[in-house]
């Protein structure tokens, strides 16, 4: 049997740290940099509206959405593993947050800030030390059904969440609050509101199609749109965004004496945040040709979020329509992000009064267009088409998402995906028990085996991982293992073994040995070999076992029937000369 070699194990403590080195991001700003100032603009101007509608909506009011967008572009631009991701509050998070919020508020009915800040904090905490056990390449794991059905699960929550507001009414504390409040709503809507709303909503929609120039985005014309609207025709009997502080943000000082409430709901958040940003960074990845680090995306993350839990900003991820604009903008690099966030700065130091000045129902609109975006059309011609465990997991992941939590939704769809491909794997490979006599191929030449012991030599071929999903099949394979003296397992075309597969083998191994036969294994791969090493399965076996071919075993076999032959010969001469 071979020997693990010490050196495969060793850890470079200074090489796994590197990963995580902002020196990566720093040391190629300088190749694009008039183009990565351009574009950082022009994703600020996106930003802008974005982050103070994703503020309102999420609860801790307007300035919360700004900060977020802050330590967002300059933290993941420092720390990020994406070129060319812009981070920021998304929908997905807000709605999380938001969710949260109002199940924690005071008993005044206002937002504990603290706690919130605290949580947002933790979960920066999560983010890092998930970015430190390299657990970012999972996300290429995600079935598209999961994905899908998430996504559209989004767009239909800040649709559902939006259309009170467009309609003069506060935003709802819930999907269930705001399926019961929209009739009403309906029924009793604000004209000036509902102007102002669809009028933000359909410049929104139109603009694109009438120009493509980036320096004037859809949103940001919206914004203007609908607050001129509002002050030319002096609606006054309409909901404003409250008045926003100036200068630099007031700090929280994370208090976790409250540590159990919040640690879920921190977990929560890091789970999001990275499925969010990992998402998006495949949407860039698959328009610049780039490959991004998961792992380091999530480090930047966690820092971004332990800033927003500081400075008091909703929590942050990759978004994926700055990002979108910044790639169609010509940044290149991280420099793009920073000066995105650094312009949004300069607007907080300087300008945040005037955003008083725009009518709640604006923003209602531009966040209508963002939850009509998220949601995925490319299934929506192949519902009916899909294959049925998709089928199921698509729609069992939207209506979690809708009307659950959107962590529990990704888990279920996750797990239903899963347990969809353990199945499918265990039925992938046919193990087959067959008798030497059954074999269709030639004993070597200076092979001589009598029928009968034929018959006693079992030969059990293992395909494919064997792992815990596959042992149903291979139980049923090795419960023909009958009347037997010698048994060859050929591992072959087994690529691994986890703990279930090793055990099972092991009790193939003890029922053999409780028959009195003898077990083979051939064909043996270095690491399946160490894993049976390591848990121990060799030691019931005789050395000299485990042989390279078939043909091995079968020479070993011939062998031992000599030996055994030769013993009874000298005992029965012993014996006649008694």
């Amino acid at each position: 049997m071979s020997q693990i070699d010490p050196s495969q194990n060793k850890f470079n403590l200074k090489n796994y740290l590197n990963d995580f080195n902002p020196w990566h991001n720093i040391k190629i700003m300088h190749t694009n940099i008039p183009n990565d100032i351009l574009a950082g603009i022009t994703v600020a101007v996106i930003a802008m509206p974005l982050a103070l509608a994703f503020g309102v909506a999420s609860g801790l009011g307007a300035e919360a959405g700004m900060w977020a967008a802050i330590c967002g572009g300059i933290f993941v631009g420092l720390f990020g593993g994406s070129n060319t991701g812009v981070s920021g509050p998304t929908g997905p998070k807000v709605v999380q947050l938001a969710a949260i919020i109002a199940a924690t508020k005071l008993a005044t009915g206002e937002p504990d800030i603290v706690f919130a800040m605290s949580m947002v904090f933790l979960s920066g905490l999560v983010c890092i030390a998930l970015a430190l056990l390299k657990i970012g390449r999972f996300i290429y794991y995600t079935p598209y059904s999961v994905v899908s059905g998430f996504m559209c699960g989004i767009g239909v929550i800040i649709i559902l969440l939006e259309i009170p507001p467009m309609l003069g009414f506060a935003t709802p504390n819930s999907v269930i609050d705001a399926i019961k409040q929209i009739p009403y709503d309906v029924m009793h809507e604000k004209p000036h509101a509902l102007i102002i709303s669809l009028t933000t909503f359909i410049t929104i929609l139109v603009w694109p199609r009438i120009t493509k120039k980036q320096w004037l985005p859809a949103p940001l014309l919206g914004l203007i749109v609908g607050t001129s609207i509002a002050h030319i025709f002096h609606f006054n009997d309409i909901e404003y965004i409250a008045q926003m502080p100036v200068g630099m943000p007031h700090l929280y000082i994370p208090d976790f004496t409250r540590f159990g409430e919040m640690i879920g709901g921190a977990f929560a958040l890091a789970g999001l945040c990275i499925f969010d940003s990992l998402l998006t960074c495949l949407v860039s990845d698959n328009m610049t040709g780039e490959r991004h680090n998961s792992d380091r995306e999530i480090f930047g993350q966690g820092i971004a979020n332990l800033a927003c839990g500081v400075v008091g900003g909703v929590t942050t991820a990759t978004a994926t329509m700055r990002t979108v604009a910044n790639v169609k903008c010509g940044g290149k690099t991280g420099l793009a992000s920073i000066v995105h966030g650094l312009v949004l700065l300069a607007l907080m130091l300087g300008l945040a009064p005037y955003a008083s000045y725009i009518p709640m129902a604006c923003l209602a609109g531009i966040l209508l267009k963002v939850g009509i975006d998220i949601i995925d059309y490319r299934v929506m011609p192949v519902l009916h088409r899909m294959p049925l465990t998709d089928s199921v997991c698509f729609w069992t992941v939207l209506i979690l998402t809708i009307s659950v939590d959107l962590l529990v939704a990704m888990g279920v769809g996750i797990t239903i995906a899963f347990v969809r491909i353990v199945q499918e794997l265990g039925q992938a490979y046919e193990q087959e028990v067959v008798s030497l006599n059954q074999i269709d191929r030639a004993l070597p030449a200076d092979v001589s085996m009598p029928e009968e012991l034929k018959e006693k030599v079992l030969k059990l071929r293992l395909e494919g991982p064997l792992f815990f999903g596959v042992s149903d099949t291979v139980y049923r394979a090795s419960s023909a293992l009958v009347n037997y003296k010698y048994l060859i397992i050929r591992m072959a075309r087994v690529p691994m073994v986890d703990m279930s597969g090793a055990y099972l083998l092991d009790d193939i191994v003890e029922k053999a040995h409780q028959q009195g036969a003898i077990v083979f294994f051939t064909g043996l791969k270095p690491n399946v070999e160490r894993t049976l090493d390591r848990l121990r399965i060799f030691e019931k076996m005789a050395d000299g076992n485990c042989l390279k071919t078939f043909n091995d075993a079968i020479f070993r076999i011939q062998q031992l029937e000599q030996e055994s032959s030769d013993k009874v010969h000298v005992d029965d001469e012993k014996l006649s000369q008694v």
